[in-house]
């Protein structure tokens, strides 16, 4: 039996995916001609709209004898999400096909259930060209190099910690506090001089967690947004690193967080370290109106209840031209050499504050890219009681996408291809073009455990940080880890968007939740193996466009097997994975057998061979 509408393929909804504003739609669903449909209607709704549109398909002919044709075509003229699914007027009565189960195949139900989404973006938004092709860095900066420079520092309520590789103060202090006060010194001339092995992996852009002045070793916490912390060097540091990675194709972002300050910062200042100025002490402070108190001094909002974050309000006049002004703090550090912001807790960030944003950096630099924090489906996100507009084309130019990573490390852990590849044809089909290209697609972050620890470790399930402090990989978890890590990182690179690797996840780096998964890069003990996986995947990507922006189809997807084709008008790659611990015969698709066999696998009589826990591309010049 023909499946009657796969929102998927475009035989039934073409074109495929998000569409800029204006684009005609053309739909196509087939019916069981036993049902005696006399008429079908896409039924539509522009979100949050009250009515649905009831348009009129044509009936056009049959698919074969027990199968019947109808057609319409839409096209959305407002930006936003639109809800679909049809409405049948059968023998039976009427009958309304929506979607059917994970993998959005349909079926014909007595009631309406839910609906596809139509994501329909500005006409016209585009999104830089210079992430297309490369690989992303993030560097935790206290933990990735220090260059062994000694700092002359007037702050001396911190810990040195003088040994590189021990782990960061996990234990609460004599007052039952995790302060995040001990530093390793790693700074930006360390960074600097790490430059040529970046570049050797085929890293084009480097994502600095925070490096203003703050408190702690994170810099979550920001003291004053206009300088670069000391304990990581200087403001003319960081313009030399922007200058010095430039010469080698490689950019700089920056962590923007501008949903809170700290408590210790020149703007607030509780604890007096800046004087007597600061919203905490003096409501005639020129910053006291970024700061929402139920009661001044000591009853503030503050971001997640801890009081050492008090929140701003980024709409407050005051506040947005600090940030977003001709010369406030976005410019600012663009003018020293960054190429765009990532964006902290994006949905946490009023609409009206990220336009302002998106305003200033685009004036600035056309170029600049700009990522937010969204840890779900970003199109259809709701915060704060309204749907949020991040990937219209006038906030965003991409997210960070949790949703490749969990479908990713998920297939490793043993879950069903079939789940897995539903996640990622779900960001495919809800994202628009321009947005996909550019994805932050990462394995682990500063908030995840290491990608090597969730594959191949013992689960956290709610453990304490002490089970977590003395718990590590054995021998052969490992040696399974490094080869499941592999062929993660392989999705990683060859998934529609931009990969992200978290410093260290490279050298084969391990680690439960914060802080252990920020301990120091292993400068000396680094997995060579990983390290030569990433160089392959990084040179690969440079040189096939078919990755840069090109098409995505799911080929294959069931139990410990997944494929998918990436394609343009130059190159076409089919990949391919294997996660069964036994051999498995694949038969390429047509077009495939003359590839060039990536890996070197087995390749006889048009038939691939692919080894247990293996993956493999086919890569044809068109």
């Amino acid at each position: 039996m023909s499946i009657p509408f796969d929102s998927q393929k475009i035989y039934y909804r073409s074109p495929f995916g998000a569409v800029e504003q204006d684009t005609v739609i053309h739909f196509r669903i087939l019916l069981p001609r036993d049902c005696r449909a006399k008429a079908a209607e896409l039924c539509v709704k522009y979100d949050y709209d009250c009515n649905w549109e009831h348009r009129k398909m044509i009936w056009c002919g049959t698919f074969d004898e027990n199968t019947e044709i109808w057609e319409c075509d839409f096209a959305p003229d407002r930006v936003g999400l639109y809800w679909y699914n049809y409405r049948l007027k059968t023998i039976y009565g009427t009958r309304y096909l929506c979607p059917g189960d994970p993998y959005k195949i349909s079926s014909i139900e007595e009631h309406p259930g839910r609906s596809w989404q139509i994501t329909c973006y500005k006409k016209g938004f585009t999104t830089p060209r210079w992430p297309v092709g490369g690989v992303m860095y993030q560097i935790f900066p206290d933990r990735f190099n220090f260059s062994g420079e000694e700092k002359e520092l007037e702050r001396t309520d911190f810990k040195r910690n003088d040994d590189w590789y021990a782990l960061p103060q996990w234990q609460p202090d004599e007052n039952g506090m995790i302060t995040n006060s001990d530093f390793f010194m790693g700074d930006l001339k360390g960074i600097t001089q790490k430059l040529d092995y970046l570049e050797s992996i085929g890293v084009s852009c480097i994502y600095l967690n925070p490096i203003g002045e703050a408190y702690s070793n994170h810099r979550y916490d920001t003291g004053d947004y206009s300088h670069v912390d000391p304990i990581l060097g200087t403001n003319d540091d960081f313009v030399t690193l922007c200058a010095e990675a430039k010469k080698r194709g490689i950019h700089v972002i920056n962590d923007g967080v501008f949903s809170h300050t700290g408590s210790d910062s020149v703007y607030f200042n509780r604890s007096g370290r800046y004087g007597e100025g600061g919203a905490y002490r003096d409501k005639d402070s020129p910053y006291f109106s970024w700061y929402k108190f139920n009661e001044w001094p000591n009853n503030y909002h503050s971001w997640w209840g801890f009081d050492t974050l008090p929140e701003v309000i980024e709409t407050d006049p005051a506040f947005n031209e600090y940030i977003n002004g001709k010369n406030g703090i976005v410019r600012t550090w663009m003018r020293r050499g960054n190429s765009g912001w990532r964006l902290d807790v994006a949905d946490e960030l009023p609409d009206e504050f990220m336009e302002n944003l998106r305003k200033s950096v685009k004036d600035e630099n056309p170029e600049a890219f700009i990522v937010g924090e969204v840890w779900e489906d970003a199109s259809n996100k709701e915060s704060y009681g309204a749907r949020r507009k991040f990937l219209l084309g006038e906030q965003l130019d991409s997210v960070m996408n949790y949703v490749f990573r969990g479908a990713i490390l998920d297939f490793c852990r043993g879950q069903d291809a079939r789940y897995s590849m539903a996640a990622i044809m779900s960001v495919v089909e809800n994202y628009p073009r321009p947005v996909l290209r550019v994805l932050m697609n990462s394995l682990s972050t500063h908030d995840t455990e290491r990608a090597l620890t969730v594959i191949a470790g013992e689960p956290l399930n709610g453990r304490d940080r002490g089970w977590q402090a003395s718990t590590h990989l054995n021998d052969d978890q490992r040696r399974r880890g490094i080869q499941l890590l592999k062929l993660a990182v392989a999705m990683q690179f060859t998934l529609p968007g931009f990969p992200c690797v978290y410093y260290g996840d490279e050298a084969g780096m391990e680690g439960y939740r914060d802080p252990f998964n920020r301990c120091c890069y292993p400068w000396g003990k680094e997995n060579q193996e990983l390290i030569e996986w990433h160089r392959i995947l990084g040179k690969l990507r440079q040189e096939v466009s078919a990755l840069w922006d090109g098409e995505f189809i799911n080929a294959y997807a069931k139990d410990r097997r997944m494929s998918y084709i990436r394609y343009d008008d130059k190159t076409a790659m089919f990949c391919t994975f294997n996660l069964n611990d036994h051999e498995v015969v694949i038969d390429p698709p047509p077009g495939y057998t003359g590839g060039r066999v990536f890996f070197g696998s087995k390749f006889e009589n048009y038939k691939l061979y692919m080894k247990p826990m293996s993956c493999e591309f086919l890569i044809i010049d068109l």
